[in-house]
């Protein structure tokens, strides 16, 4: 009873507030393990149930999980996994491929490792970034068409994301040699996915460079930014962010995040903890075999 309960905790903290606006993405990939256990599958989110115990099944055969498969349905679960366990598997895949390991994960946050491009029309990269481990984790979905979609993490009823955009239109730059216009232009690129209209007042407030300089050879920019964002409701909201900017490959990726002026106080070593981890990789990646199985994650 207790796990179940968690999860639709976890859940119910996801859901916004008539009148207010929200971050929620189309489509949700998430896991939701509770004490070491999985009790949602990443690929498809199936039940929030555990097999054992007859009290769980019951709870979960009232009226009330009508409305807990609706909420998992449209918003997901937060993903609170066992942190060593899926730090372990991960570094196995970044060792599989020749590539560093992540060394340590702060208290409270969770490693993500993950494709970007499966599809035929998009450039494989390998992502790697760390998220607060309450923070909803979405991936692309793919079909015959190809795929849509990005790598996205947040707690989006509070307006807390982070969101991973690649531009391959701009071919392979060194980042550390940029101004600041090609970063805003960059950034805005990103935010304005939705639509020219939704922002206003972006600024570039700071550069530098990021801890993962150099490493492997590449070179990543850590840029501090402001803007406003036009809700669909016509309210104006002030929004602070940092970003990691890097080039691989043929283009330039970069790992927007962002929350609410209001909350950036609060929200900022958090943010910053996730930009710096940021990570690209686009060499030797062979996805006909895929090593990467969130299900087992």
């Amino acid at each position: 009873m207790f796990k179940v309960g968690f999860c639709l905790i976890a859940t119910l903290a996801t859901i916004t507030v008539p009148g207010t606006y929200s971050f929620v993405p189309n489509s949700v990939a998430v896991s939701c393990n509770v004490a070491q256990k999985t009790f949602l599958s990443v690929k498809n989110v199936k039940s929030c149930v555990d097999t054992e115990g007859g009290n769980r099944r019951s709870f979960l055969s009232t009226a009330g999980s009508a409305v807990v498969a609706s909420i998992i349905s449209n918003f997901g679960v937060p993903d609170i996994a066992n942190a060593f366990g899926k730090l372990e598997k991960i570094n196995k895949n970044l060792s599989s491929y020749g590539l560093p390991t992540i060394n340590k994960v702060p208290d409270g946050f969770s490693p993500l490792l993950e494709f970007f491009g499966r599809g035929r029309n998009r450039t494989p990269l390998l992502v790697n970034f760390l998220y607060p481990d309450t923070w909803v984790v979405t991936l692309p979905s793919n079909d015959v068409n190809g795929e849509d979609g990005t790598i996205q993490a947040g707690e989006y009823a509070k307006g807390d994301t982070a969101t991973l955009f690649v531009n391959n239109d701009l071919g392979k730059v060194d980042v550390t040699s940029q101004g600041k216009e090609f970063f805003q232009n960059a950034i805005i690129k990103a935010i304005s996915q939705k639509g020219d209209s939704i922002y206003q007042d972006f600024k570039v407030k700071k550069t530098e460079i990021g801890s993962g300089n150099y490493l492997n050879g590449q070179k990543y920019v850590i840029v501090d930014f402001s803007y406003t964002l036009l809700t669909g409701a016509g309210f104006e909201v002030d929004r602070k962010g940092v970003a990691s900017v890097t080039s691989e490959g043929n283009g330039v990726q970069l790992l927007w995040t962002a929350s609410t002026a209001v909350r950036y106080k609060k929200t900022e070593k958090q943010l910053r903890t996730i930009a710096d981890s940021f990570r690209v990789y686009s060499e030797g990646l062979d996805l006909s075999t895929s090593r990467i199985d969130y299900e087992e994650i």
